[in-house]
């Protein structure tokens, strides 16, 4: 049924770009990141297997979607729709072509750079499996970090780096004589004399070929060619559809929201186009909603529940009447989460999960939310989210919660099972032992922090993650700058621990650059008052500013985070008949 054929790369890569290889309405959108891009590189230049490509060629008129790189129109009638391949091909194309990718309808360049002086042999270093964890909410404060690292320090990480054959770019790598841009090797803009001038000083130089082989190599990877199996012209989209589930099935290279798109586009044929319209309707309101959650919202209407196993079975007017009350249950969410919750952004959230039992109860309520609803919304909510409850065995928790709410209960019947689950619900300063920005407790804190009156330490003003103007935009910052705290002999842990985490913005952090506590703290006061350190419930014990004090530091700050987390919830909870959750949980 499927006919088999070798292509290269550059053949590949220019059906891309006019438009000849499109993707059907079925796939999923581009996912890699940067790292992924660099590793298939590597694999490709050593020539490693790199597995194959599945298209279906077909003349009927089918609902199609372009790749994250930019395509021209096809004169011809026929067109392949790539069906597995998709994140492979989108990367080789961008970087060979030097074109950004969109990722979340943002446009991102992968910049990817090659080692001239790679060693030869295996790798030295072994690829990194990435996490499945989420980044932190707010950004790191690399501005702080890039400014204050010494030069022994950029010369350890570029040492260390030039043990690889490929990296991801920055500017001070690429300003090495040894390493090249990618793409720059690929476009021909560049000869190799351009290319290498820097690194051998004299086309007589005896090192000039060596290098000069090198770039040819990496120029061959436009010449490997993938196996490309063609599905014929005879199958329905709903055939190539189920195809497309089993193939990606069997690897489990896709996640079940993807699958489960794939089943609903072939039965709802241009679907896809209403669900992305929504999504940038929600990014319009600074919530970034995956596709896959709202199928998943959709399937919790039609079904009662959120798994996808019987999404083939629901009839077509079934799930486009549980589109429409996904919609307005989504819009209610967001406008809860804003408006009642203080939660800007789907990035304070643990999950996206603790969106859908917001959604559904804002529509089995009819939008009708008592005070006690309120209450007890608020009160699961942060409490859930500081305790990662959809983690892990997440879909089986959040059916558990979906049912509950179909059954006709009240959202308080949501608070019991964190009782079992979790035993107590308040926070301790335990708690935050420990725990990284990474950690669940993190978002609650800066919402603790935010309550409290916390303020930017440079301009004053109050935190938010919807600040104009890249400079204002806040940051975590280490109050002890991670440098010194290594020099005294803290472990990591210990070091980038949510206590050590001020919100400023990265104007400030510049500021702040990798000065000690007793350094840079009289000046805030003297700025801001001491209201400036109070409000983000640090220590106005001037011995509790030495790097020698640290250990004193972190155990103060536990407590006092603590204890904020604790009034800011019974503070968020007093609405209707609620009760304090740190009163009910003594």
């Amino acid at each position: 049924m499927a006919k088999k054929t070798d292509i290269p790369i550059k053949d590949l890569v220019s059906m891309i770009q006019h438009g000849e290889l499109r993707l059907p309405e079925m796939q999923r959108r581009y996912v890699w990141t940067s790292t992924r891009v660099r590793d298939l590189l590597d694999s490709l230049y050593r020539g490693y297997p790199s597995g194959s490509i599945l298209v279906w060629e077909t003349d009927l008129e089918q609902p199609v979607r372009d790749l994250a790189v930019s395509q021209s129109d096809t004169p011809f009638s026929t067109y392949k729709l790539l069906l597995d391949g998709q994140q492979r091909l989108t990367s080789l194309s961008a970087v060979i072509r030097g074109e950004p990718v969109m990722v979340k309808n943002r446009q991102r360049p992968i910049d990817i750079a090659f080692n001239l002086d790679h060693p030869e042999g295996s790798p030295v270093e072994l690829m990194e499996v990435e996490d499945d964890e989420e980044s932190p909410m707010i950004k790191a404060d690399e501005t702080q970090e890039e400014d204050a690292e010494t030069a022994e320090r950029q010369d350890s990480v570029i040492e260390r780096l030039n043990k690889r054959t490929f990296a991801v770019a920055f500017r001070n790598l690429l300003a090495q004589p040894n390493w090249v841009s990618v793409t720059e090797v690929f476009n021909g803009q560049k000869s190799d004399w351009e290319l290498l001038k820097d690194l051998v000083g004299t086309p007589d130089n005896a090192k000039f070929k060596f290098y000069s082989d090198r770039l040819q190599r990496l120029r061959n990877i436009c010449q490997y060619s993938y196996v490309m199996h063609v599905l014929g012209r005879d199958l329905s989209y709903e055939e190539v559809a189920e195809i497309f589930v089993r193939v990606n099935s069997l690897g489990a290279k896709l996640r079940g929201s993807d699958l489960a798109l794939a089943q609903v586009t072939a039965k709802w044929r241009n679907s896809l186009k209403l669900f992305e319209e929504f999504a940038e309707e929600c990014e319009e309101q600074q919530f970034t909603i995956d596709v896959g959650l709202l199928v998943r919202l959709m399937v919790v209407f039609a079904t009662k529940q959120c798994q996808f196993k019987t999404v083939s079975s629901i009839p077509l007017p079934t799930m486009q009447e549980s589109w429409e009350k996904a919609k307005e249950g989504m819009r209610y969410a967001i406008n809860f989460l804003r408006a009642n919750a203080d939660i800007e952004d789907e990035s304070l959230l643990s999950s996206p999960y603790f969106i859908i039992p917001i959604a559904t109860y804002g529509i089995l309520k009819d939008g009708k939310i008592s005070p006690a609803d309120e209450t007890a919304m608020l009160r699961w909510l942060y409490v859930a989210n500081a305790k990662a409850h959809y983690s892990g065995s997440s879909e089986s928790k959040l059916d558990y919660d979906v049912g509950l709410l179909f059954k006709g209960n009240s959202f308080d019947a949501l608070i019991e099972p964190l009782h079992q689950r979790y035993g107590r619900l308040h926070v301790e300063a335990g708690d935050f032992a420990g725990r990284d920005p990474r950690n669940a407790l993190f978002s609650l804190a800066y919402l603790a922090l935010k309550h409290s009156g916390a303020k930017d330490w440079r301009t004053g003003l109050g935190l938010s993650l919807t600040h104009q103007g890249k400079l204002h935009y806040i940051e975590y910052h280490h109050i002890f700058p991670k440098s010194l705290l290594q020099k005294a002999g803290y472990e990591k842990a210990e070091i980038n621990e949510i206590a050590n985490m001020a919100f400023i913005s990265g104007r400030a952090n510049r500021g702040i650059s990798n000065k000690e506590p007793k350094d840079y703290f009289p000046g805030i006061i003297k700025e801001r008052t001491e209201n400036a350190l109070s409000s983000q419930y640090i220590s106005l014990d001037k011995e509790m500013w030495e790097v020698t004090a640290y250990p004193h530091f972190l155990q103060y700050r536990r407590q006092e985070l603590a204890k904020a987390v604790n009034e800011f919830i019974e503070s968020a909870c007093k609405a209707g008949r609620a009760t304090t959750l740190a009163s009910k949980a003594a």
